[in-house]
């Protein structure tokens, strides 16, 4: 469910804090991205 138009456009993303702890293990290759401090980070710059 994705309504094209809200009253509100910008929802509260809530607090980001501390680094991934869960699932942050190689789990295949030798070579891995770490992040150094948290943000957020989009589908695009994944690609």
């Amino acid at each position: 469910y994705d309504p094209k138009r809200t009253r509100f456009r910008n929802q509260h993303r809530g607090r980001m804090k501390g680094k991934s702890y869960r699932g942050n293990r190689i789990c295949f290759g030798r070579y891995a991205l770490q992040v150094l401090e948290p943000a957020w980070i989009t589908a695009r710059q994944i690609e």
